[in-house]
């Protein structure tokens, strides 16, 4: 979020995060944001630029991405581009559009295989189960755990079209 709207401050990560109800489909917390602000600047993947006056209470710490902080922007975001992580993916796809085209192409494949491949996992472990002490209706577990994997994969297939047919504004 920070990169998207740089120089910013903590309380406008916050509030645009909030916009997007991104506490319905991640864990980021308020207080965790300005932890992770003032963690990211002593790594050296922010740089502080002062303070913004503000009159609601103290001056807010403007902050800005450093070089190492737009490279492990691109690392994060590969690898929850592939990620079968609901959360991670979904976190990717919010930034996707801060990427190029066909990285994103190339990832994306990369997650509908992998999710593909753990349906397809789960699914084959059912004639092997139950174990000797499981339920008999174990297996069923496997199929709807398996199932899960079948949405993201079908998803995922519906944007990599969306994104082949020139959808969504991209930096290329």
């Amino acid at each position: 979020m920070l990169r998207l709207r740089q120089p910013t401050h903590g309380y406008a990560v916050r509030r645009e995060l909030l916009s997007w109800r991104a506490g319905n489909w991640t864990n980021v917390k308020p207080g965790s944001i300005y932890h992770a602000l003032r963690q990211l600047a002593q790594e050296g993947k922010l740089s502080t630029l002062g303070s913004q006056g503000s009159d609601q209470g103290p001056g807010r710490t403007l902050f800005e991405l450093t070089a190492a902080g737009e490279t492990e922007f691109r690392r994060l975001m590969d690898a929850a581009l592939v990620s079968v992580d609901m959360e991670e993916l979904g976190a990717a796809i919010a930034f996707m559009d801060a990427l190029p085209r066909a990285h994103v192409l190339e990832k994306l494949r990369e997650q509908r295989r992998r999710s593909a491949e753990v349906r397809d996992q789960l699914i084959g472990m059912t004639g092997d189960f139950p174990g000797r002490y499981a339920p008999p209706h174990a297996t069923d577990l496997l199929e709807l755990w398996g199932s899960v994997f079948d949405n993201p994969a079908g998803w995922t297939g519906g944007m990599i079209e969306r994104l082949e047919a020139g959808e969504y504004r991209m930096p290329d």
